[in-house]
């Protein structure tokens, strides 16, 4: 019943504005299906959250849930990708620093596009927080 209760408030969620909200809430998803992080979450204060503590217990998570979080990583880095080089045709200009471009993305490692880290939901948690 408490799992009904979940699925019900995901869906009243209202979007963010973020232009990363997708990928938030499918990450939010995948966490919430590992039993020891969902119960962290739960139990976790709102400054263990924002200082990263929360981060570290991506380590104990399922090889399973891992995998589902470097495919969505995978994804949203390739989106990313997609919209700079929208942005790079607009411009034409030959000039344009990549790293640069991907550095304004705040929410995910960029140096590391294949996995998905305690560095990335820490870098997520950040760049939510930063906005609210």
């Amino acid at each position: 019943k408490g799992e009904g209760h979940v699925e019900g408030e995901k869906v009243e969620n209202p979007d963010t504005g973020l232009y990363y909200d997708e990928y938030l809430r499918q990450v939010i998803d995948v966490l919430e299906t590992d039993k020891h992080f969902r119960e962290k979450l739960q139990t976790a204060d709102i400054e263990e959250i924002k200082s990263g503590k929360l981060s570290r217990e991506l380590d104990l998570v399922s090889h399973h849930v891992r995998t589902r979080l470097d495919e969505l990583k995978r994804q949203e880095v390739a989106r990313l990708r997609m919209l700079i080089k929208a942005k790079m045709d607009s411009v034409q200009d030959t000039g344009i620093d990549h790293q640069a471009l991907l550095k304004q993305f705040e929410h995910l490692n960029h140096q590391n596009p294949d996995t998905f880290e305690p560095k990335d939901l820490d870098m997520l948690i950040k760049a939510v927080s930063a906005r609210y």
